[in-house]
């Protein structure tokens, strides 16, 4: 039996490799593109050759390519049990492409269709609450021309009639815990899970990225739910290998800037509920306005509604996004223009901190914040420290700013490898982060 584990994210651009043994070190890295057009496992096949794993190695892969798993969330109340499904979502590692509340009715199904989801969230009510709302977008979406499975997480008291009628629509269900059990109290971990089972069991499959077998059999998670097992894994540690404490994660992508955060609540907000929907301790929020490349140019649009760009620097950069969202591709090649990709980034994380902070998560106590992307990895030791500094400097931002962090890049990649070796290999997937990061 192999000593050694291939860990793969295939990304929508590259596939990024990194060989671990199992004493949790890091053997090396690898990266290729990914090959779409043909078969993914041909960049994965890449990867493998330049890092000698031979094929007795096993992989475990992760993927966001093929635009990474789409979410819609149908709810009952937007603030209320939609919203709860929505930071399910995100913390399954979706990109929820829609959020509909209330009764579904004609024009509420077209848009749910139109936005070509992977997968249907349906949630509603808390248990023993009224179920008519649930019951009623369960028959809706029964006799609509949607064509993907459904994870019901909503009343259990109604998930029999709910699958009943889903069922009846000839409709794939997936039934699992209430994300909203009573009011103000999130239980996001059953539904994290039935989702990851039905992108690996469905989502992988029909995206027909890859025709070999070996492929949909090594997915494990969808790349940003690898990504925070990876951070919880940071946080909290395994067996005898301690964890960092409280953690946040900033991963400025070509089209999304993630923030991840890792918090325990201290006081009363240990004990307290805000609002009708609670903090999730454990989060992802995803930007979609804020990326390196696609959506360079929202990066400058939200920066200036921030009133983060000094006087006559929007008239620069806004030009210079532009011409990086018409070709993604886009490589610089010039000091002036790698200066362009660092401003842009440094404005990225500023405004993801901001709306990830605001959400009434305190953060004032994490002892660690993570750069992640290609943008750190690729800059020098100066250059990554600027683009991280709103981490543990933009006291005026209007959130809880870390006041003793220390600050790291995660230029080897390890997130990922580590949420993907989590759950099998906990000890060495935790060796593997305190070594590369810097924790031990």
């Amino acid at each position: 039996m192999s000593r050694h584990v291939l860990c793969v994210d295939v990304g929508s651009t590259f596939t990024k490799a990194a060989l671990v043994d199992l004493d949790g070190r890091l053997l090396g890295t690898a990266s290729s593109p990914t090959t779409l057009a043909t078969d993914v496992m041909e960049g994965v096949d890449a990867c493998r050759a330049e890092l000698a794993a031979t094929d007795d190695v096993p992989a475990l892969a992760c993927s966001s390519a093929g635009g990474g798993l789409r979410l819609a969330v149908v709810g009952y109340e937007r603030e209320v049990t939609a919203e709860a499904g929505h930071r399910v979502g995100l913390s399954a590692g979706a990109r929820v492409s829609h959020v509909a509340a209330g009764p579904l009715a004609a024009p509420g199904l077209r848009d749910l269709v139109d936005s070509l989801p992977d997968v249907v969230l349906l949630v509603g009510g808390t248990d023993g609450g009224n179920a008519e709302i649930l019951l009623h977008n369960a028959a809706a979406l029964a006799g609509s021309h949607l064509d993907v499975p459904v994870v019901a997480a909503g009343n259990v008291d109604a998930r029999d009639d709910v699958v009943a009628l889903l069922r009846d629509g000839a409709k794939t269900v997936y039934p699992t815990a209430n994300v909203l059990p009573v009011i103000g109290r999130l239980d996001p971990g059953p539904a994290r899970t039935t989702i990851r089972e039905v992108f690996i069991r469905h989502v992988i499959g029909g995206k027909g990225l890859s025709r070999r077998a070996d492929f949909p059999s090594s997915v494990r998670a969808a790349t940003p739910d690898a990504v925070l097992a990876g951070v919880e894994l940071l946080a909290d540690g395994a067996a005898d290998v301690p964890g960092a404490g409280d953690v946040l994660v900033v991963d400025v992508g070509g089209a999304t800037t993630d923030v991840y955060s890792v918090v325990t609540p201290q006081g009363e907000d240990a004990v307290l509920r805000r609002g009708v929907v609670e903090v999730m301790w454990r989060a992802r929020t995803v930007e979609g306005d804020l990326g390196m490349r696609w959506n360079a140019p929202g990066v400058v649009e939200a920066a200036a509604d921030e009133r983060l760009l000094s006087s006559g620097e929007e008239t620069t950069l806004r030009p210079a996004a532009e011409r990086r969202a018409a070709d993604p591709s886009y490589l610089v090649a010039t000091d002036e223009e790698q200066e362009v990709d660092a401003r842009l980034a440094e404005l990225a994380v500023t405004v993801a901190l901001r709306r990830h902070g605001r959400g009434g998560k305190d953060l004032r106590g994490v002892s660690l914040v993570v750069g992640s992307g290609g943008v750190f990895r690729h800059a020098d030791t100066a250059t990554r420290a600027r683009i991280l500094q709103p981490a543990v400097r933009d006291f005026g931002g209007g959130w809880s700013v870390p006041e003793r962090a220390r600050t790291t890049v995660d230029a080897s990649y390890v997130l990922a490898a580590a949420g993907l070796l989590a759950a099998e290999h906990p000890r060495a997937a935790a060796l593997l982060l305190r070594r590369c990061l810097g924790t031990g």
